[in-house]
């Protein structure tokens, strides 16, 4: 039971293939297209996005290369879908420099169990591109291995060499001894 347990938690959600949307709001999308084109090509964008909850942090940037239009044009169709609500936006940080994430209106459209969208858990998808971050690191990543279902552990490799005995001697002096006196009791030194 306690491994069934261990291996949900370290098995990776799959992100779902499928998003779901009343047909109010897709014929509100579709009169959205005819009058504001960009911001209904921008709301299919964030919907096509978005995680579980309906979320995305990505920069006014991304979105505009992803959209493939300029910032000011992505800037206004942020706020025509704002005003119109569709979406909601959720500052990270404040001031200057700030991100947002984009949250999609759970009444147009939803990519998890309809009954878990009343639950406060905020989790997002997180969409950067190279011109956000020119250094994205120019070597791999240190990764702890996870194992998942049926994976075995194959030790390889010659490892890190084992302690010498005066590292165990000098950690064995810090360590706090019982001293035992007469009748058995004894006394921590």
């Amino acid at each position: 039971m306690m491994n069934e347990a261990v291996t949900k938690y370290n098995t990776p959600d799959l992100r779902g293939t499928w998003v779901q949307a009343e047909r109010k709001a897709l014929e509100l999308l579709a009169h959205l297209n005819r009058e504001n084109p960009r911001a209904a090509t921008l709301m299919i964008s964030l919907i096509a996005n978005m995680d579980e909850r309906g979320a995305l942090v990505a920069s006014q940037a991304t979105l505009a290369k992803l959209n493939r239009c300029s910032l000011p044009t992505i800037k206004r169709a942020l706020t025509d879908l704002i005003k119109g609500n569709w979406i909601q936006t959720i500052s990270i940080g404040s001031g200057r420099g700030s991100t947002l994430a984009y949250v999609v209106n759970s009444r147009v459209a939803w990519a998890d169990k309809r009954d878990n969208l009343r639950y406060a858990l905020f989790n997002a998808r997180v969409l950067v591109s190279e011109e956000d971050n020119p250094d994205m690191g120019e070597g791999p990543l240190n990764q702890i291995p996870i194992l998942g279902p049926g994976d075995k552990i194959s030790v390889h490799g010659e490892g890190l060499p084992p302690p010498n005995q005066e590292e165990l001697d000098e950690t064995l002096e810090q360590l706090p001894t019982i001293q035992t006196g007469r009748g058995g009791q004894g006394k921590l030194l």
